[in-house]
């Protein structure tokens, strides 16, 4: 996508963020998309962050920007009225008055392969990554047949509307040569053979996987390519896991280190001023899961992944325990594990779109404050 052209609207912009992390993989919980705003309004300038606040919005209007692209929305719970009694009604009625659209992407940013842990993994240098839970349910298959001369063409429509995507492998399928057979009525108007007489045609049985939440999108690239009036097709509910869609992430350190080393290198590469951590056990640490935000739901899944240290934040006093020893927690603090998040907006935007300027806010959200 590259809208240098042309002046891009909010939407566009909105289109390549959910194409990056579409809502269908927020969490049933969340309230991820446009919050506030025009989709079809020109965007002057976005600016992005990981909250969006009153201060946040006095600098995008200072910096001339109409788009703030935030990861946590600001809008969570419903709003019976728009008062300005408390922070959220207040961001909300600036936002309104300034024309300002509020985008928020979350929890589909959590559970996407290239999205918040990841950006963990990748600031900690892991190696042989990959997600630490996979998210059921998130894959389809489609069967379909189609005239042999006509194979190329149906495949190549499905191809182009999502299906096929495995890991690092695109334009996957399977097929295998059959006869199709089937007898049109007097008032059908068949691509092949006659009305009122039995056909049997050189067909390919195709095969390709889909993520669930495209069905209406491959089913209708079917029916446009194929060139049967009526199509037969099948489609399945797969159990397998999309290896590309879940939340965590688990990897390996290039060279093994201490307990204290490690917690050195963390405060280093994710620029801390504290954390906490379970207590030192004199192990190594080698392998290490990690996860954005509140991870403490994660860490039996960490230890089942073999991960000898847990890196996310706001982990109760209880689920310390659930280390059990067996791996150390370090708990570096909800907007600390999460605050990168806005590279990963600033990277996709400024690079599909060179005709506004994207900023990385300059205000510092977290509400924690530490003393020492």
């Amino acid at each position: 996508m590259n809208t240098t052209k042309t002046m891009a609207t909010i939407q566009d912009i909105t289109r390549l963020l959910e194409n990056l992390a579409p809502l269908r993989y927020q969490e049933s919980y969340d309230n991820s998309g446009l919050q506030t705003g025009i989709a079809t309004d020109k965007v002057k300038g976005v600016l992005v962050t990981l909250d969006c606040t009153e201060a946040v919005l006095d600098e995008a209007i200072e910096k001339g920007c109409n788009l703030v692209v935030a990861h946590h929305p600001v809008i969570f719970k419903g709003l019976k009225s728009l008062t300005g009694r408390n922070y959220v009604e207040r961001t909300i009625i600036k936002a309104i008055q300034h024309n300002i659209a509020i985008y928020a992407c979350h929890t589909n940013l959590d559970n996407v392969l290239h999205g918040v842990n990841t950006k963990i993994a990748d600031k900690l240098q892991l190696q042989n990554q990959h997600i630490l839970v996979n998210k059921p349910e998130t894959l389809m298959q489609l069967v379909t047949f189609v005239p042999v001369q006509h194979t190329e063409e149906v495949l190549a429509a499905l191809h182009k509307a999502g299906a096929g995507n495995i890991g690092e492998y695109s334009n996957c399928s399977f097929q295998v040569q059959g006869t199709g057979r089937f007898k049109p009525s007097e008032r059908a108007n068949p691509t092949i053979g006659e009305a009122g007489k039995p056909e049997q045609v050189d067909e390919n049985r195709i095969e390709v996987i889909f993520p669930a939440y495209q069905q209406h999108k491959i089913v209708a690239a079917l029916q446009k390519a194929h060139p049967y009036e009526e199509v037969a097709h099948y489609i399945y509910a797969l159990e397998n896991n999309n290896q590309e869609i879940g939340i965590g992430m688990v990897g390996n350190l290039d060279q093994e280190l201490t307990e204290e080393g490690f917690l050195n290198y963390l405060k280093d590469k994710m620029q801390l001023q504290g954390l906490r951590y379970t207590s030192i056990d004199n192990k190594k640490v080698k392998r290490v899961a990690v996860c954005g935000g509140s991870g403490s739901f994660l860490i039996k899944d960490a230890i089942r992944a073999g991960a000898d240290a847990f890196v996310t934040g706001d982990v109760k006093y209880h689920e310390f325990f659930d280390a059990e020893s067996r791996l150390m927690i370090a708990d570096i603090g909800h907007y600390e594990s999460e605050v990168y998040t806005k590279e990963i907006f600033y990277d996709a935007i400024s690079k599909n779109f060179t005709n506004f300027a994207v900023y990385l806010s300059n205000i510092n959200t977290n509400p924690v404050r530490y003393t020492y």
